[in-house]
């Protein structure tokens, strides 16, 4: 039995031993002493460690740790020493962690904010956009249809030109028919003429003829 016992201190110890370091258990106040024994007159008492300290282990010894603190170097019970975290300890972790999370949370509201500012900002652009390319669409059809207005005003007056220069083609061939037709009225005007000047000599020299027969 005792042999079971100082074999489970030695496992205490290496295990103690192993840790590099220790904290102050959840309970009051610990004393840190410059020897491993209580004394209370003349008192070894160093300083008292809160809760969730943290501490160097540096030896072990007769159920109790020797630690250290920042600077100082002292003893203390082994079993007001823990190796897990100390709910104090994960508390204020916990804290910490809990205020971090605020700031970033706080943080990424306004991140936020100002990316709502941006996306209403884009969507007042994109409405602004979606008008405009509705003009520039419906200007786009005006022109389109204009262009093709044009393209049937071209055709309409290629047409009219083609009439056009046919009616001046005709009347070029009647003004040519009217000058042949005007050119053979004057020339049977002079034939006609001609014709009547013969006659008339004709009937004025056989009158004459008559009238000297008739003196004769």
């Amino acid at each position: 039995m005792k042999r079971s016992l100082f074999i489970i201190f030695l496992l205490l110890n290496s295990i103690i031993n192993a840790a590099s370091y220790v904290y102050v258990t959840d309970m009051v106040p610990i004393p840190m002493r410059s020897e491993n024994k209580i004394q209370n007159n003349p008192s070894n008492l160093i300083k008292m460690l809160d809760s969730g300290t943290k501490l160097k282990i540096l030896a072990t010894e007769d159920g109790w740790t020797k630690v250290r603190f920042e600077n100082t170097t002292g003893w203390m019970i082994s079993r007001y020493l823990t190796s897990n975290t100390p709910a104090r300890v994960q508390l204020e972790v916990l804290q910490r962690n809990n205020n971090n999370n605020k700031l970033s949370l706080a943080k990424q509201n306004e991140k936020n904010t100002m990316l709502e500012g941006l996306t209403a900002d884009l969507k007042a652009k994109n409405t602004k956009l979606s008008i405009r390319i509705g003009k520039l669409e419906s200007e786009k059809e005006y022109i389109k249809q204009t262009y093709q207005d044009s393209l049937k005003l071209e055709h309409e007056n290629k047409k009219l030109r083609t009439a056009t220069l046919q009616l001046q083609a005709e009347l070029q061939l009647l003004e040519n028919n009217n000058t042949v037709g005007q050119d053979s009225s004057a020339r049977n005007w002079f034939i006609v003429g001609a014709l009547v000047l013969f006659f008339g000599f004709m009937v004025g020299f056989v009158f004459q003829k008559r009238t000297n027969n008739r003196r004769f």
